[in-house]
């Protein structure tokens, strides 16, 4: 099978920059959706796929014929359409596909500078498409080396120094604008990734003793509750410990709404933080006069020093991209002739062991182990300069590979 060209590798997704909440939710992938998009990508013909689906972003890396095939295999799993899609979506190809990657990886591109959640999910994602057998070498390389880029940043500069992400914006709105937080009833319903960031940030930040946990699975809450000493209350209760709350954080992660109006018999203000892709909380409860309704995207405009302090990182971050993405890029070109100068080596192998033969049967005294040095270190040192000359050539590689191929009668050979 022959390599397949840097110039098929696509980008294609849409985030928290042209598309709201509600187009997000359209094309949210669950992980059981993503495995089936594997499972379709395969028997599509898609040799290589991988994909990241987070609150602010839904992305398809992948090897493809054309952009559409991809475009279409996410339509197909989603509820959202291709028409709604190219509203809002952006492509990107060969290099510039590469150069996207990276920057969503090290958190350049995340909708809070600096969050590095995504990086798990890539990694994961990798993980599972390269357990399908739905990756090819050179999209493996390419996400090693962004995760290694990753960790160098985050190692080396300060961009995510304090503590910023969709949770900590959360507990930052809330002590921004509710007076006397630590005093007030805070009710957290869905303890999931985000649930329990936010939970950890609520107490380490507010001081607030009055944190009530609501879990459709309750074992769950209770792990997290007995950790952090909270409150526990019954899924069935969730009605009369709203209308007890001063502030309902919702982060439950279902496909449709799990709060609405009907829920709601208030007799006091109500702050309601919807943390959910696709949202959780109905439209609805803004009927009730005492309600309050903020979402994840209003939630992400918050800034302090720390993300003032985070851009003024960029700069040194880019540097390591750069070096990282420099590195990658020399295996790659060095990857595309790799299999010319292995079918070369091979050929002038063959002719070797031809001579050697032809001048032990003239030669009676003939060194074999001698003559087979010497045409050893020549076949190295002729590939060697061919391997240089195909460094070299400056987008001409493709050329100088089909008149090698002529001259030798060369039969590649892949590892691929």
């Amino acid at each position: 099978m022959s390599i397949p060209s840097a110039e098929d590798f696509y980008a294609i997704g849409l985030n928290y920059k042209k598309a709201d909440a509600d187009i997000r939710g359209h094309f949210s992938v669950s992980e059981a959706t993503q495995k089936d998009i594997i499972t379709s990508a395969k028997a599509e013909g898609i040799a290589s796929l991988t994909l990241i689906s987070t609150c602010n972003r839904t992305e398809i890396y992948g090897f493809a014929q054309d952009s559409n095939d991809l475009i279409k295999l996410l339509c197909d799993h989603t509820n959202g359409t291709v028409e709604e899609f190219n509203k809002v979506a952006y492509i990107y190809k060969g290099k510039n596909a590469v150069a996207h990657l990276f920057k969503v990886g090290t958190g350049l591109d995340s909708q809070i500078l600096g969050d590095f959640e995504i990086i798990s999910q890539l990694r994961t994602g990798i993980r599972r498409s390269k357990k399908a057998r739905v990756l090819n070498p050179y999209m493996e390389r390419l996400g090693n080396a962004v995760i290694q880029a990753s960790k160098r940043i985050k190692n080396e500069t300060e961009i995510s120094t304090g503590a910023t992400s969709v949770s900590f914006a959360a507990v930052q709105y809330i002590m921004a604008r509710v007076p006397y937080v630590s005093e007030k009833n805070i009710l957290l319903f869905g303890i999931g990734k985000i649930g329990r960031n936010t939970c950890e940030n609520l107490i380490k930040h507010t001081k607030n003793e009055h944190i009530t946990l609501i879990n459709r699975t309750k074992i769950k809450a209770d792990e997290i509750a007995g950790k952090f000493n909270l409150i526990v209350k019954e899924y069935s209760n969730i009605q009369s410990e709203i209308a007890a709350s001063d502030i309902l954080i919702v982060a439950t992660g279902a496909q449709q709404p799990t709060i609405s109006k009907e829920l709601l018999y208030l007799t006091k203000p109500l702050l309601i933080l919807d943390l959910s892709i696709p949202k959780n909380v109905s439209e609805t409860v803004k009927e009730n006069p005492f309600v309050t309704l903020i979402h994840l995207d209003e939630l992400s405009k918050v800034t302090d020093a720390t993300l003032e302090h985070r851009q003024s990182q960029i700069p040194l971050a880019q540097v390591i991209i750069d070096e990282v993405a420099t590195e990658f890029d020399i295996w790659a070109k060095n990857r595309s002739f790799a299999p010319t100068i292995k079918a070369l080596k091979t050929k002038l192998g063959e002719i070797k062991l031809g001579e050697i033969n032809n001048q032990r049967r003239k030669i009676s005294d003939f060194n074999e182990e001698q003559a087979e040095i010497i045409s050893n270190r020549i076949i190295q040192k002729i590939t060697t300069q061919f391997a240089n000359h195909l460094k070299g050539a400056n987008g001409k590689t493709e050329q100088s590979i089909d008149l090698i191929n002529q001259v030798f009668q060369l039969q590649n050979t892949d590892d691929e």
